[in-house]
């Protein structure tokens, strides 16, 4: 789908395109397993549990809306990246997914390092213990006082990401008189199939360094004469949310030709190469999801692969998956406030969220599932759209959705795969408060983010 320019957002009449859907589902009350958490299920009372626990117990002691977090979920898909790549590899948590200090406790617990792009979020990382050599440090635009930081805590890399960082982290590192490991991020020139905001290795974007015209081996040279550097590997990300597997298999091919082109002129074969992350998840039944250890094989494949034909001794691979392993694991609660029938339309079904909640939506044209959790229900489809409460017509949580047509004020609802960039993305537009994030296990649920607070809008406003 493409993203509206009009200012207002999207058309809030607009149906639903013809094909779009080939009907309401068979039944309303199911669950699939693709796109819910994996401990989510209904009860015999029809009402939709996480962890063991139903939604109407959590609804009455968290409040609407709320994010509830399936932390067995979160922690067993950790563990199938790591055990998918395996000890020759690295797996690095995106934190820009969704970080708190309970989720680094969860990585490190499990074994996975830890990508941050931010003061804030190095700060929560090393909070919550997380050994900074496990830590890679992001960004397109890194303040002197964030890589100083990073430098005095010991993180294990810095990604640099044009040519001024290069110089503004060695000059760090030198001054605080260590080396400081790095890699350098390429851009490759992979057109990823995916929305234009989140595609992020074609050329005409603002990260990396390109590898046309010689501009990434140029970066490479530059490198190695700067004594407070260690360039131990070369990156590349080509955007997110990706089914695709041909655009990693491309990125890896020119990444190994640079490695190529680096022992060639300089005698030296660097150690390691991270492919970035960016692999989708399902938000509706029709996506299609790649297995961790179908993505390991193929990743794995093709650096041995083109190492082989290179005569390289194949380098330590990472990669960073943050989606991936979060976002499947939340689901975002809401109740009921208004439904309102537009005839030959649709239903509008407001919600006590939106998009200070959930901002992809109105940002990327996302699409997500909605189903009524509180209850299962006999009545007949009807054509829904889920929206907020704020003041804008594009303040939609679900554009295109078939609800059941009695569902009414009060009414719970779920939305499933809101584990990543929903908290991390939310706002406070019309003075809203952030919703908590409840972690939920084994029969308990406890807050590892609080809502926010009346005070703590006031506290920040001076007067």
């Amino acid at each position: 789908m493409s993203r509206s320019a009009h200012p207002a957002g999207p058309r809030h009449a607009d149906v639903l395109p013809e094909g779009h859907y080939a009907g309401p589902p068979a039944d309303l009350n199911s669950l699939d397993p693709q796109v819910w958490s994996r401990t989510v299920s209904r009860n015999a009372d029809g009402q939709v549990t996480v962890g063991g626990l139903d939604v109407t117990a959590l609804a009455e002691e968290f409040g609407t809306p709320a994010y509830f977090l399936d932390e067995e979920d979160f922690r067993s898909r950790c563990r199938a990246w790591k055990d998918a790549f395996g000890p020759e590899a690295d797996v690095f948590y995106a934190g820009k997914a969704f970080l708190s200090r309970a989720i680094v406790r969860w990585l490190t617990e499990e074994g996975l390092n830890l990508d941050v792009c931010s003061a804030g979020e190095l700060a929560t990382a090393l909070a919550a213990g997380m050994p900074a050599e496990r830590i890679a440090l992001h960004g397109n635009n890194k303040s002197t006082e964030e890589i100083t930081r990073a430098v005095e805590a010991g993180v294990g890399r810095i990604v640099l990401d044009s040519f001024q960082e290069i110089v503004r982290v060695a000059h760090v590192a030198e001054r605080l008189g260590k080396r400081q490991r790095v890699q350098i991020r390429v851009t490759v020139g992979v057109e990823a199939h995916t929305h234009e905001f989140i595609a992020t290795a074609h050329e005409d974007q603002k990260f990396g360094i390109a590898l046309a015209d010689g501009l990434a081996a140029e970066a490479v040279r530059r490198a190695l004469k700067l004594d407070g550097l260690e360039l131990i590997g070369i990156h590349s990300h080509i955007g997110s949310q990706i089914f695709d597997m041909a655009g990693f298999e491309v990125s890896a091919r020119r990444v190994v030709q640079l490695l190529t082109e680096v022992r060639d002129e300089h005698g030296i074969e660097l150690p390691e190469i991270d492919l970035g992350g960016g692999l989708g998840i399902a938000y509706t039944s029709d996506d299609d999801p790649r297995e961790p250890h179908e993505i390991a094989r193929a990743l794995g494949d093709i650096v041995r692969k083109e190492c082989a034909a290179a005569g390289l001794s194949v380098p330590r691979l990472s990669v960073e998956p943050g989606r991936a392993i979060v976002g499947p694991t939340a689901f975002t609660l809401y109740e009921v406030g208004t439904v309102k029938e537009l005839e030959g339309l649709r239903t509008y079904v407001s919600v006590d969220g939106g998009m200070s909640d959930n901002i992809r939506t109105a940002l990327y044209d996302a699409e997500y599932s909605v189903a009524l959790v509180s209850r299962t229900s006999d009545a007949a489809p009807m054509l829904s759209r889920v929206v907020g409460k704020h003041c804008e017509s594009g303040d939609i949580v679900v554009r295109d959705a078939f609800l059941p047509a009695d569902v009414a004020p009060g009414d719970l609802l779920a939305v499933p795969a809101t584990g990543a960039y929903c908290r991390s993305m939310a706002s406070n537009y019309n003075h809203s408060l952030r919703p908590p994030v409840v972690a939920v296990k084994d029969g308990a649920a406890r807050v590892i983010v609080r809502r926010e607070t009346e005070e703590d809008l006031l506290r920040l406003d001076v007067g």
